[in-house]
């Protein structure tokens, strides 16, 4: 039976989200390897920032080359591109000889982040009625934090023995049932219909939406792509250059918060705090991890009944008052289990509001035809950010041992990032749920001519 309506909507998007489920097991099973990589190559914390961060690093590279896939040869053959990446990075990094080599297929897996990453929820977001956006979209976020949790559950099982390169090689079966995935959903009709290819694009929004409803869509897609150029230098005109900044700093907020790095170094963390081996370490991020799955699961209600606004602003408050109790735990010398309660706090926060909403925000408030070209632009920003963040948090957390005894300090940071964080959305970010994409496009240009 061919499926269509709703069925077809989430058939597709759970193909796509496989790629944000790479995306989440890829940069964290590094996390629980880490404690054997740096025995097995000796690595100090410079070269342990940069074994966490060379994937990161590949990722930056990821938007710049999806700038010109996603436009040239679609979203669904960009994912393809993604899948291989992963693939080569997946054996790579299961049998390296040097620190070297390790990092060299890091960086290429790290290239399938990007492309994943920027592509996945561009690629839902095209495909979905404007009542589904929000929910579809988070469904690539559910993925990337049962792609964590495996990953997590994985290298702990793993870890018994020491069996790292196995962490790394446990990625493939994934790998595979996304290229399965890959040969049966569509490409977006949105980026169909930008090259000409109009029956094509109205056979799948016909799909979607029914023949009366998808004759209007696309002809509301036309007449939005016939008032655009395309090109980069678009993105520098009134308007649209504040959608770009709005999204690219929504996204850079989203790296440097804090969390990201609580969850990367979750294991190293605990184990500083006096939480045990390496194993225990590993088994107590089980249990943080699976509450990140289950306030997941809890965002796909909130969205689907607020607004993207007073979600972000009430979630990075909560990021930031978990970072603040994680600091006064180190400052008055409480228990381990205090910094576990606090991750919880500050990962539960994010999981609910600006994990997933950054990424719905910046699919969605782009016109069609520079939405790749956009998403590329903060995609990039946003793992040069985390790069930089990934790099740096090891030695400001030693920096902060050397002078205190402990890393409080650095919590204290972050919370202060997250509250501007707070701040920045309440001034710039405008409300975009259940809106179609044509009309947040149009929202831009629109709010420049009002101020004229």
């Amino acid at each position: 039976m061919k499926l269509s309506g709703t069925a077809y909507v989430f058939l597709v998007a759970l193909v796509a989200a496989a790629g944000g489920f790479l995306f989440g097991f890829d940069l964290s099973i590094a996390s629980g390897a880490l404690p054997f990589l740096k025995e097995q190559f000796g690595l100090d914390a410079a070269g342990e920032g940069l074994a966490m961060s060379s994937a990161i690093f590949g990722s930056i590279a990821g938007p710049l080359a999806g700038m010109w896939l996603a436009d040239r040869v679609g979203r669904r053959n960009t994912l393809w591109v993604a899948a291989l990446c992963f693939m080569a990075s997946a054996i790579g990094t299961a049998l390296p000889r040097t620190i070297t080599e390790f990092n060299i297929w890091r960086a290429v897996g790290g290239i399938g982040v990007g492309l994943a990453a920027m592509t996945s929820p561009m690629y839902i977001a095209e495909l979905s009625p404007p009542r589904l956006r929000g929910r579809l979209v988070t469904v690539n976020q559910l993925a990337i934090v049962i792609g964590i949790n495996l990953a997590v559950i994985s290298s702990w099982l793993l870890s018994f023995g020491g069996h790292w390169r196995w962490m790394f090689a446990s990625e493939i079966p994934a790998i595979l049932a996304l290229m399965a995935g890959l040969f049966v959903v569509p490409e977006s009709p949105r980026w169909l219909a930008a090259k000409g290819r109009n029956d094509e694009a109205l056979d799948i929004l016909g799909r979607i939406n029914g023949p009366a409803e998808a004759a209007r869509e696309l002809g509301e897609i036309r007449a939005e792509l016939s008032e655009e150029t395309g090109t980069f230098a678009e993105l520098l005109q009134p308007g649209i250059r504040t959608a770009v900044v709005v999204g690219a700093v929504l996204m850079i907020f989203s790296q440097v918060n804090g969390v990201n790095m609580m969850l990367l170094y979750g294991p190293s963390i605990l184990q500083n705090a006096g939480i045990g081996s390496a194993s225990d370490a590993i088994f107590f991020t089980i249990f943080l991890n699976l509450f990140i799955l289950a306030s997941t699961l809890v965002a796909f209600w909130i969205v689907r009944r607020f607004g993207r606004r007073p979600i972000l602003i009430l979630g990075v408050i909560g990021m930031a008052t978990g970072h603040l109790l994680m600091a006064s735990n180190f400052f008055f010398g409480g228990s381990p289990f205090l910094n576990l309660a606090a991750m919880i706090i500050a990962a539960g926060s994010f999981t609910l509001s600006l994990a997933p909403l950054s990424w719905v925000v910046v699919s969605e408030i782009y016109p069609n035809r520079i939405r790749a070209t956009a998403m590329a632009v903060v995609c990039f920003l946003l793992y040069l950010s985390s790069f930089i963040c990934a790099q740096v948090f090891p030695m400001i957390t030693a920096a902060c041992e050397e002078k205190m005894g402990h890393p409080g300090a650095a919590y204290l940071l972050f919370a202060g990032i997250c509250l501007s964080c707070a701040a920045f959305v309440w001034r710039w970010l405008p409300e975009t749920k259940d809106l179609p994409l044509e009309s947040i496009g149009r929202f831009w240009s629109e709010r420049v001519n009002r101020v004229r």
